[in-house]
């Protein structure tokens, strides 16, 4: 029987915002004890990427079609587009495997469930960690294209901001889907024929219009599409010149990061709560 002791010595749940915030403490945590295996993939990669593409393949674009991107070289095209990339690819893999931690194999979330927290507060404290995840990523990027030079515009730390919610907008379904998996087979198909087409056609390494047109509307679908055209138009200095069509973009990326963002917080209560 439940004495009044007993009642008034269970701790009180906390607000919504510190619930939260105590998901995001936990994996914080966590990632100071392995922060080091993700060095390669946050400092390296995207030096590699820049060399490869912008550097590599930028200096055979640039002498055989100069005039091909408006003035500005292949690089400064590119960069923004594999920072959005980066960001996508950062929020597949942070609503993957780390989920399927948390609800499948360490039970991570379940053992949350168990103390005061609710479902949303484990599933809005996982985002909270998933966007200061890709802020961090988002934030090396632009100091390595700095060094490259491939920043031309002050606005170009606004391409923090929409790396954030470009890598939140894949993260939130994604981690919805997986919330629901028993394995992570589906990872290897989602990759190849999800991410790899987006990461190919939304604009990262050449203008939508050498599509056909049937498919060019297509883009229009993709959050990576809105998240490099917004970051592209930072980093160049040309994002206030079509302030309508920026606001689009900005509009329909929030929009889709918000059905994520209610599809994972879904999916977390229903399987939490069963």
């Amino acid at each position: 029987m439940t004495t009044r002791s007993d009642v008034s010595a269970r701790p009180a749940p906390p607000g919504a915002i510190a619930a939260a915030g105590r998901v995001f403490e936990h994996r914080a945590y966590q990632y100071r004890r392995a922060f080091r295996g993700s060095l390669f993939s946050s400092f390296v990669n995207p030096a590699l990427f820049l060399m490869a593409m912008g550097v590599g393949l930028g200096g055979y674009v640039n002498a055989t079609s100069p005039d091909a991107f408006g003035g500005i070289s292949y690089l400064q095209f590119v960069a923004p587009g594999l920072l959005a990339g980066s960001a996508m690819q950062q929020g597949m893999f942070e609503g993957s495997f780390p989920i399927m931690n948390g609800l499948v194999w360490g039970r991570i979330f379940h053992s949350m469930y168990a103390t005061p927290l609710d479902p949303r507060a484990v599933a809005y404290g996982t985002l909270a960690w998933i966007a200061f995840r890709l802020g961090l990523v988002g934030a090396i990027f632009l100091v390595v294209a700095w060094a490259f030079g491939a920043i031309l515009s002050p606005l170009a730390i606004l391409g923090i901001p929409t790396a954030i919610l470009t890598g939140l907008a894949f993260a939130g379904p994604i981690g919805a889907f997986f919330a629901t998996q028993p394995t992570p087979d589906k990872f290897s198909a989602i990759f190849r024929w999800v991410i790899t087409p987006l990461f190919l056609f939304s604009g990262t390494f050449f203008p939508i219009s050498s599509l056909p047109p049937a498919i060019q509307p297509i883009a229009w679908l993709s959050p990576l599409f809105h998240g490099v055209e917004i970051t592209r138009g930072a980093m160049l200095g040309t994002l206030l010149d079509q302030p309508l069509t920026a606001l689009a973009h900005l509009a329909i990326l929030v929009g889709l990061l918000l059905v994520g963002t209610w599809l994972f917080v879904g999916q977390i209560r229903k399987k939490l709560a069963a």
